[in-house]
């Protein structure tokens, strides 16, 4: 089964921000509120999963928000009886989402596993918008994360005043889910250290969270469920246990499967983006978009379009996600310092950079990519100057 991988956009503010979340430093003062940079997916998309649920007939597991059919159709958009249109937040099959949203309506846990660059963390928090109402019970995961993280920690001051107690205990994120019935989200779950990784396992295998210190546990409500995302380049870096590994289903978001469907996600992430950082749509912007998503998938394939020409693979992941940032720091290049039209010199930086990690190798790549596939191009004589002058 393949897909294509989720776009992430940041939506147009649908209404204030709620209690929960950030409203910037002039809160309680009297003054309205900063708009925050970027809103929570329950926040930004209140308008689209209050007419879902207004509308969802169907049966939801309990505590869920919606039914699994109207959170798979949250991610994959689509148009409600009412005629409000759900817009689309992963692209690609439907049957990839409804597999990872059956997941969590069991007893078991959901791994998104896939190359940088596929949007795990953005489904992962979409997915929990949806179910719980709450995408902010996040552990993120690193090399340094503690088991205070996953499990729980303490207040010095409360445990050196009056000993271990639950006013003392400071509940971690996952403990926090387990208590209400929500979905936690654990990211990066193969960059934390195995032996705190592992302390999972009972948490997933008996839905419990024992605190020895208060000869007491915390059992997990019906609703609770994890969603791990991991990237499956760092294989090797803290592998999961094979204990670990039985207690998630694994769902793989792989890369675009064409080149129309990753230039309909840049495109669309783009615009959206555009908007939030009040960057006008350029003339250009569509065949610039074409160029960035057809380079980097030649490069990432080591073939060309018409697969005439085998070209090399430099060492970057070359992802949908880095050519949206690509795109997007070119359209404020041609905004603040060009002459209003998205062009070929707006963009040919931004794919330097991501395609030349090794000074040396990679830069040899990228010029044989130009020589070799650019130069006789027709129609890309303007975008194989650019990026003459800038490698220069």
């Amino acid at each position: 089964m393949t897909a294509s991988m989720a776009t992430e956009p940041t939506a147009e503010p649908t209404a204030e921000p709620t209690a929960g979340s950030a409203a910037g430093s002039t809160a309680g003062s009297g003054a309205h509120p900063a708009p925050v940079l970027r809103q929570h997916a329950e926040d930004a998309f209140a308008a689209e999963l209050a007419a879902l649920a207004a509308q969802d007939d169907r049966p939801r597991p309990e505590r869920w928000r919606l039914s699994p059919w109207a959170v798979a159709t949250y991610l994959t958009g689509g148009e409600l009886p009412d005629g409000t249109v759900v817009t689309p937040k992963y692209i690609g099959p439907r049957r990839i989402v409804e597999v990872a949203v059956t997941t969590l309506a069991t007893d078991r846990a959901l791994l998104l596993l896939g190359v940088p660059g596929t949007a795990k963390t953005w489904v992962s928090e979409h997915l929990a918008a949806a179910i719980s109402g709450d995408s902010t019970l996040l552990v993120q995961g690193t090399a340094g994360t503690p088991e205070e993280a996953v499990r729980y920690g303490w207040n010095y001051a409360q445990l050196l005043a009056h000993g271990p107690s639950r006013d003392a205990l400071v509940p971690s994120p996952v403990m926090r889910a387990m208590a209400d019935g929500r979905i936690a989200r654990v990211e990066e779950l193969t960059r934390i250290p195995a032996d705190v990784q592992d302390s999972l396992i009972t948490i997933l295998s008996e839905k419990t969270l024992p605190v020895p210190e208060l000869g007491s546990e915390i059992q997990a409500v019906r609703g609770f469920n994890l969603i791990a995302t991991a990237n499956d380049r760092d294989r090797g870096v803290n592998e999961l246990s094979s204990a670990l590994r039985r207690r998630f289903n694994t769902v793989v978001l792989p890369l675009p499967a064409t080149l129309e469907e990753e230039v309909e996600i840049v495109t669309r992430r783009v615009g959206q983006l555009g908007r939030s950082l009040d960057l006008p749509e350029l003339p250009g912007g569509a065949e610039q978009i074409r160029r960035v998503v057809t380079v980097f998938r030649e490069l990432r394939a080591g073939l060309t379009a018409d697969g005439r020409t085998k070209v090399k693979t430099p060492g970057g992941t070359l992802s949908t996600a880095e050519a949206i940032s690509v795109v997007t720091n070119g359209l404020a290049l041609a905004t603040h310092f060009g002459d209003g039209v998205l062009r070929a010199g707006d963009i040919t930086d931004g794919i330097l950079g991501a395609v030349v990690r090794d000074p040396v190798a990679d830069r040899q790549v990228w010029r044989e990519y130009l020589e070799g596939v650019v130069r006789e191009r027709e129609g890309w004589k303007d975008f194989y100057r650019a990026a003459r002058e800038v490698g220069a």
